[in-house]
């Protein structure tokens, strides 16, 4: 792409931080603000840059898009957030990439209908390498239906709720949530293995995120290809699928 996409980043804890290092060293994207829920704190700029760190106790969304326009939003906050920017977004047609791990049916119908308007992507689980372990064990399930399905997740032990990926598989394989084993072990950033039992032999497919910036990889995935389609909703399936299909016409 020949001109950047201006950014703004909503939340700034742990994953948001690490973001906020992927996308202000990305040249494909200028990286506008970062919009946080705690009142003025340090750091007022994301260390060494000199992008603004601003506290939404002081500025409204539509204050912060009028004086820092931007093409995009990126969301790592909470799921209550969508609905202070959503109109917004949706007014000004802003390109929205929602990483929140759990949304209930009502925020994600609401995320849907901003997709009439402008172009949305949200994704509980925004690395790369999870939503292409998501794409393969799809692919297997189909191929051997019968065979027994297990889904093990292990955060960091402060991590409270059962990890919103790990429901997206078992959605996705069409498995019950009771197959989901959960462990809480010292500062694990993330770790999901999909264990298929077949007779006589065993496959598994296992995801580890080493680093918070693996989040911030794949929102600047999401961003480009996100930036490549028509208004609408999307997941991040949708995207590499729209890879695949495309790698295999070439081919």
């Amino acid at each position: 792409m020949s001109q950047k996409i201006r950014v703004g980043l909503v939340g700034y804890g742990k994953a948001g931080s690490a973001v906020a290092n992927v996308l202000s060293a990305d040249p494909r994207y200028d990286l506008r603000w970062i919009a946080r829920r705690s009142p003025a704190a340090e750091p007022q700029f994301h260390p060494g840059t000199e992008i603004p760190v601003i506290s939404l106790e002081q500025k409204s969304f539509e204050e912060l898009f009028g004086q820092y326009p931007v093409d995009a939003l990126v969301d790592f906050s909470s799921p209550a957030s969508i609905h202070t920017y959503g109109e917004e977004v949706r007014k000004r047609g802003i390109m929205l990439v929602s990483a929140i791990s759990v949304y209930s049916e009502e925020d994600m119908a609401y995320a849907r209908s901003l997709g009439r308007d402008t172009r949305v992507l949200c994704s509980p689980n925004i690395t790369l390498g999870i939503n292409f372990l998501i794409a393969a064990a799809k692919l297997l399930r189909k191929i051997a239906p019968f065979a027994d399905v297990e889904i093990v997740e292990q955060h960091f032990r402060e991590k409270p709720e059962v990890s919103g990926t790990a429901r997206r598989i078992a959605e996705t394989l069409d498995v019950d949530g009771e197959r989901i084993t959960s462990l809480r072990l010292g500062g694990i950033v993330g770790h999901h293995e999909v264990i298929f039992g077949f007779p006589h032999q065993t496959v598994r497919l296992t995801h580890d995120s080493i680093r918070r910036e693996a989040f911030g990889t794949g929102a600047a995935f999401a961003l480009e290809q996100l930036a490549r389609c028509d208004n609408g909703f999307y997941s991040f399936d949708d995207m590499l699928l729209r890879m695949m299909r495309a790698e295999l016409l070439e081919g």
